[in-house]
């Protein structure tokens, strides 16, 4: 059985780097970014590839089934028991669509979702001052950071009321922040 912790936040949040680090401190913990693997489907010239840059270079949310299909596969096939996802969900679609899978599939438990807020100043500042693709500029960054905020309170909802949201402030070191989520995760492994 695999155990799940899906970590969200605003583009920049650090959220990837975050999850990174931990999987990189713990042998134990598979480390999986939902923007990565569709960037390496892309990269890769497929025909899906293709269909999936003309979502990310505009900044919006890849089509469900893409997505579901490509995260679960993923997951199921990690080589530890223990799987960070980042990224996921973007959207009330998605995360209503992993429900359905985690409902209809015992091989895999939801354990927590950790939420790292930062202000919107320090992700646009982030992500402006990596522009390592197509998609970091003002524009795109602008529709990313709108299309995050926008069914988040509803995601955060649901997750609270399954109290299994955790909220770390990503606005402090890269260290500060990986060592406060390493510890929940460990206390929840």
């Amino acid at each position: 059985m695999k155990k799940l912790f899906l970590i969200i936040g605003a583009p920049g949040s650090g959220k990837t780097t975050d999850a990174e680090l931990i999987a990189q401190k713990n042998d134990n913990i598979t480390h999986y970014s939902t923007g990565d693997m569709l960037r390496a489907e892309v990269a890769s010239g497929s025909e899906l590839g293709l269909e999936i840059e003309g979502y990310i270079t505009k900044g919006l949310i890849v089509p469900i089934s893409i997505a579901i299909t490509t995260i679960t596969n993923a997951i199921k096939s990690a080589p530890t028991d223990v799987v960070i996802l980042d990224g996921y969900p973007r959207s009330i679609e998605q995360m209503d669509a992993l429900e359905d899978f985690l409902k209809s599939d015992s091989s895999i438990i939801l354990s927590n979702i950790i939420e790292v807020k930062v202000s919107e100043e320090t992700a646009r500042d982030r992500v402006l001052g990596r522009a390592r693709g197509a998609d970091d500029n003002t524009e795109v960054f602008n529709n990313r950071m709108s299309v995050y905020t926008e069914p988040l309170h509803e995601i955060q909802a649901f997750y609270t009321h399954k109290n299994c949201l955790e909220v770390i402030s990503g606005e402090g070191t890269i260290e500060e922040i990986v060592l406060e989520m390493n510890t929940f995760i460990q206390d929840r492994i």
